[in-house]
């Protein structure tokens, strides 16, 4: 068994620097019953928008305020202890700057047993603790609570969640121990590994009070004042706690291990074998079924320090810095002084597309949205679908009533073109033809203001071209959604040599106000994430027509740990879809991307694929086998050849996307790919793990990273 108080931390402490220390101040309360309650108040003195955290510094300084708690209560100067937070937040979890300074493996062994020593005190104050969870509690703040013996949250929170597999590591301050055995095996493995994997989807503290993990939930306008109450029946004995989730004999036995086989299959169907924090997570929670809470805890220090000194860890704080920083100060984007206020949204098409764009523009912009089509036909049903989709979110809760009418009162359709004057911003999502796109901005330029913006959904055409025979061409941006609209947070916004700063600025404005981050991208066939998509499918596509099995294909990209295998996301984005892209960058550069004829007639059958029952492709259907015959070769690729072909595509490509301006920098491209493609945190996007795997030196000699983004070692 470990002895925390044992072991020497100082190291930790050189890491310091810079930290920004939360403070642990201490208030006592007499409650009703004459008690005292000693009140913790976690708090760095900086706003809400800059939420505590805890490093070496704030979790000693935690530790010592503690041990002098431990002592009054002996003392008998206090009959409880409660942990809150500054308002809005509990903390934010380990400060993960800290983490990534740790310098070798002893020390991010440090770290877990530093969070262990100090949390666990908690549960040996002599006097009953409690967490007050009043705000945002992540990661190592919902493990204070964990680590508490009874916790209440505020109705309100942010969100409450353990996303530390989201980030290649593991709940390594006691929440991969204590929490199944506080709400059994499977709310556990929802908590643990299945939220973090479906883009770190966050819990609501209804949902988190449903499932066990807070004993009580109270009303933002009392909640303090209710939460000691409550403490005080507790204290007193009026109040009984009960936990109805906590597993008993039965489930330990007989539920647990079942709920862990269906896991790893599910995991294994899902994401493949790539991705190591998930499974090491698993395994922790497996093993949670049974031995000491001490046990449990010194799992985690071993598991923690061993991913947090690995080489996904490594890439995914590159992820993640690319996500909470760049992404939300786009580079290159003008001065938002520049944009043109909308008031008027108008959606060229009413399409499935169409109808997409026109349900998020009315959502998040809440201005009036005009969609029309070629008949009243097309414009109604695009139009009712809209309606049906705020219906369902009424249903769900996520609007109420007015709200729902108001957004349906702002949607309208029509086919008389002229309701477009008072348009500012005017999108296409008609088919993918750059004659077809000329034609319908030829027909709405003279309707609108000399001022209102254009903008082009286009995947892969020229922007620029498609703006050729307008009288304003400076008044046209590409604007490229991702699939399904409502879901994916990336929009590139694509600047032709005419696009004018105020046009650009208009984009990067409203994309923010539809709640998507923005990539500024030249004008070149495909992009970013097209282009680079294009390479996967194409190198798949290539193997195929070589004569190796689908199924062999699929597995040969596995390594590259994407969400899907490569006829997986074709079936996706759609056969038809896919075809015109290839057909696209085959054009444009024919020595480097592969396309077959054959795709088109591919494109056009019912069903392409076979999959298995988690989404995997496991073969051609019958159909699309008597279309490939005589067009398949004989000399299948090996996994090795398959997989080192997409390596060095994907490195000689973004090696040229540089050189050739598409964005300014690889982190742009990197970013492209995490949030429009579902590229995973742990390669980093695609260049530190090109990088890694040796692609970049054998495609163009050097690294995109110097130094190379890898894990620290031993």
């Amino acid at each position: 068994m470990t002895n925390y108080d044992e072991i020497d931390f100082s190291p930790l402490l050189a890491l310091t620097e810079g930290e920004v220390i939360t403070h642990a101040r201490v208030r006592d309360v007499r409650l009703a019953s004459g008690k005292v309650l000693a009140l913790v108040t976690l708090d760095n003195g900086r706003d809400h928008t800059r939420p505590n955290t805890l490093g070496p510094a704030t979790m000693t300084a935690l530790g010592e305020t503690l041990d002098a708690l431990k002592a009054r209560a002996a003392a008998g100067e206090i009959d409880a202890v409660a942990v809150t937070g500054k308002q809005y937040i509990l903390a934010a979890g380990a400060d993960l700057s800290d983490i990534t300074k740790v310098g070798s493996k002893a020390n991010a062994k440090l770290v877990a047993q530093l969070g262990h020593k100090v949390f666990g005190k908690l549960s040996t104050l002599g006097v009953p603790s409690f967490t007050f969870v009043n705000g945002l509690a992540l990661g190592g703040g919902l493990e204070i609570a964990l680590n508490s013996d009874y916790r209440t949250v505020d109705a309100s929170a942010a969100a409450i969640a353990l996303p530390e597999v989201f980030l290649g590591i593991i709940p390594g301050w006691g929440g991969a121990y204590l929490l199944p055995n506080l709400i059994g095996i499977e709310n556990a493995l929802e908590v643990v590994i299945s939220n973090p994997l479906k883009q770190n989807r966050m819990l609501n503290p209804q949902q988190a009070y449903d499932y066990g993990i807070f004993d009580a939930i109270f009303p933002a306008a009392t909640y303090l004042e209710r939460s000691l109450a409550w403490a005080d029946g507790v204290l007193t004995g009026k109040i009984k706690v009960e936990r109805k989730n906590q597993p008993g004999r039965i489930e330990r036995t007989v539920k647990w291990p079942v709920a862990i086989k269906m896991a790893r299959g599910m995991l294994e169907s899902k994401i493949g074998t790539v991705p190591r924090s998930p499974y090491v997570a698993l395994d922790l929670l497996d093993k949670a079924k049974s031995g000491t809470k001490e046990e449990g805890f010194a799992r985690e220090d071993e598991a923690l320090s061993d991913l947090v000194t690995g080489d996904q860890f490594a890439a995914s704080m590159y992820a993640f810095d690319l996500v909470q920083k760049r992404a939300k100060r786009p580079v290159g984007a003008p001065d938002k002084a520049l944009a043109k206020k909308v008031t008027k949204v108008g959606i060229i098409g009413a399409g499935l597309m169409a109808s997409q764009f026109a349900l998020l523009f009315v959502r998040k912009l809440r201005v009036p949205v005009l969609i029309t089509d070629l008949d009243q036909t097309r414009v109604d049903k695009g139009v009712a679908y809209i309606h049906d989709e705020i219906g369902k979110l009424e249903a769900k809760g996520r609007l109420d009533g007015d709200s729902a009418n108001q957004l349906r009162a702002l949607v309208t359709g029509t086919t008389d073109k002229s309701l477009y004057a008072d348009c500012d911003f005017v999108i296409e999502a008609v088919f993918e033809e750059v004659g077809v796109k000329q034609a319908v901005f030829a027909e709405i330029e003279p309707i609108i203001a000399d001022d209102a913006i254009l903008a082009t959904n286009t995947s892969s055409l020229s922007v620029e071209e498609i703006g050729a025979k307008l009288a304003h061409p400076e008044r046209l941006v590409g604007f490229h959604f991702f699939n399904p609209v409502a879901v994916m947070p990336l929009i590139e916004i694509v600047k032709t040599p005419e696009t004018s700063d105020a046009a650009l600025s208009t984009a990067f404005v409203v994309a923010k106000g539809l709640g998507k981050n923005a990539v500024l991208t030249a004008d070149a066939p495909g992009f970013v994430v097209n282009r680079l998509l294009a390479k996967v499918m194409g190198e798949a596509a290539r193997a195929v027509y070589e004569g190796t099995p689908v199924a062999d294909v699929e597995k040969a990209f596995a390594p590259l740990g994407l969400p899907m295998g490569p006829f997986q996301l074709i079936d996706l984005v759609g056969w038809k879809v896919a075809a015109h892209v290839q057909d696209t960058m085959a054009h444009a550069f024919p020595d480097r991307f592969y396309s077959n004829e054959n795709f088109h007639q591919l494109a056009e059958l019912p069903q392409v694929v076979e999959k298995d029952k988690g989404g995997r492709v496991t073969g051609f259907t019958k159909d699309a086998q008597k279309v490939l015959k005589g067009h398949v070769g004989t000399t299948p690729a090996s996994a090795e050849s398959i997989l080192r072909r997409v390596q060095d595509g994907l490195a000689q490509e973004i090696k040229l996307m540089l050189n050739e301006g598409v964005v300014p920098e690889v982190e742009d491209i990197d970013l492209c790919l995490i949030l429009g493609a579902g590229w995973p945190f742990i390669d980093g996007g695609a260049s530190p793990y090109l990088d890694r795997e040796g692609a970049s030196e054998r495609a163009f000699g050097d690294t995109f990273h110097h130094p190379v983004i890898r894990g620290i070692g031993g």
